[in-house]
């Protein structure tokens, strides 16, 4: 739970950063969508493929709608809006397509892919566990090394191009970790919402908008909350467990519509 926490609350921190936009994260631009379609078709279409195989296919599907997204948004460049605009349209036919395999698969099948669906941390194995923790532990690291470039891409393209940023090569390996760390979380627990979002919003007002300070801070922040949110789950009507992903939906929707009208002109 506190691994797929750090890797959604990274992801979201450096999705925010890429786009200058602080509404902006894995979730909501496509990404994590991508990843679902992906992981829910191997589990519903082929189901004895072993569970190694399953973060290797969620950052296949979120690599490939980022790419997507980053070509289609191009025009001279990648501007941050529309990369949110072509995200969002993504992220609905990912999802029309995901419900389409739901539809149609196993009964069986389905009912796994659902509740992997909700978010949940319950029954993960020591497997899945060892399968995700090299993807959190390299592009973390990575994260941490390109968190100096964030500070020069939120002056804009051109002050970032005079400080001798390389804008477009930073920005691809930055969208590369990003698609990777939110790939493999929800591979590893299902579609866990919100947390890409709030995470980094809370450490900005914890140590700042700096990005050295704020991608380790935000990290820390989103495995407590996921942490939380299961814990919340497990109690709240025990026995009967409710998904860490519903709780932060609870959570996060109200959160981000506070963020609306907080940041409205």
């Amino acid at each position: 739970a506190w691994g797929v926490g750090m890797a959604l609350a990274i992801a979201g921190t450096l999705t925010q950063g890429i786009t200058r936009n602080s509404l902006a994260s894995p979730d909501i631009i496509g990404v994590n969508a991508g990843a679902a379609l992906a992981a829910v078709t191997l589990i519903v279409v082929f189901p004895s493929v072993p569970i190694a195989v399953l973060p290797l296919a969620a950052f296949g599907g979120a690599l490939s709608v980022a790419i997507l997204i980053y070509l289609l948004a191009w025009n001279g460049g990648s501007a941050p809006v529309r990369l949110i605009l072509v995200g969002i349209g993504f992220s609905l036919i990912a999802g029309a397509l995901t419900d389409i395999m739901v539809t149609f698969g196993n009964i069986y099948d389905v009912s796994q892919a659902l509740v992997w669906l909700a978010g949940s941390v319950y029954g993960r194995s020591w497997g899945q566990a060892i399968a995700f923790t090299p993807w959190l532990i390299v592009f973390g690291l990575l994260s941490l090394l390109l968190s100096r470039e964030l500070n020069a891409l939120q002056l804009g393209d051109d002050v970032a191009r005079s400080l001798g940023s390389r804008i477009e090569w930073q920005r691809g390996w930055l969208l590369l970790s990003a698609v990777a760390l939110s790939g493999a979380a929800v591979a590893t627990a299902g579609s866990v919402s919100f947390v890409g979002l709030m995470s980094p919003h809370i450490a900005r007002q914890l140590v700042g908008p700096s990005h050295e300070g704020l991608v380790p801070v935000a990290a820390l922040t989103g495995g407590l909350v996921v942490v939380a949110a299961d814990l919340i789950g497990r109690l709240l009507f025990a026995p009967i467990e409710l998904p860490c992903g519903i709780v932060t939906a609870v959570i996060g929707a109200p959160y981000f519509l506070y963020l609306l009208i907080r940041d409205r002109p």
